[in-house]
């Protein structure tokens, strides 16, 4: 299946949670979730109870429309983190919030993930001083993610950073905002991490 192109509302609805999928306007009041709107559908939220695998698969699809991954993106992300020591949900979390574009969202360089992997592969942004087009490029402590000196680029981000700072840089991160960078401080604990989900489902559906 090729990339979702619909409402990203109809997403956040589906997932009864904000998946912060449009930017500024999922902090505003007219927000689908703070208005209290159903899911989507013909009948919206069925009452029926929900099966373990039906509670899993939700988990995942959270997790990955989150992040903005296609299921084959999103699958060839969990075989890496299974194939390295520690808890497989943990360190999953920890690889998507390291990935290129989701770095950008977490400095305020774009208002959204979406946009940020746009920003990156339109050649915005420098990695320890080289260009990076690779939206997808899983990052380390210590790297230093710079916008591109270039005038344009420099004022495009300046009002998506405020509003990163007026919320609150994600502790993880050191933004310094007057030269359009930051740096990496170290690798998000699993309490750092924003994603309301249970990843062990996500394990458990995939272990299947």
């Amino acid at each position: 299946m090729g990339r979702y192109t619909g409402p990203s509302c109809k997403l956040c609805r589906r997932e009864g949670m904000k998946l912060f999928l449009k930017g500024d306007r999922c902090y505003m009041a007219k927000c689908a979730i703070e208005q209290g709107r159903q899911s989507p559908g013909m009948h919206g939220h069925r009452r029926s109870k929900t099966s373990d695998y039906g509670m899993q698969l939700r988990e995942k699809q959270r997790l990955r429309r989150m992040y903005g991954l296609q299921e084959s993106q999103f699958r060839l992300f969990f075989e890496r983190a299974s194939r390295k020591s520690g808890k497989t949900g943990e360190i999953l979390l920890q690889m998507l919030e390291m990935r290129l574009d989701n770095i950008c969202y977490r400095l305020g360089f774009s208002s959204s993930r979406k946009s940020a992997r746009q920003f990156v592969n339109h050649g915005h942004v420098l990695i320890n001083g080289r260009k990076s087009t690779i939206a997808s490029r899983v990052l380390k402590a210590g790297d230093v993610i710079e916008v591109v000196n270039r005038p344009a680029s420099r004022e495009y981000v300046k009002p998506f950073m405020d509003a990163a700072e007026s919320r609150g840089v994600a502790p993880w991160v050191l933004l310094d905002k007057a030269n359009a960078k930051g740096e990496i401080l170290h690798v998000p604990s699993r309490e750092e991490i924003q994603p309301l989900v249970n990843e062990q489902l996500i394990v458990e559906l995939y272990s299947k």
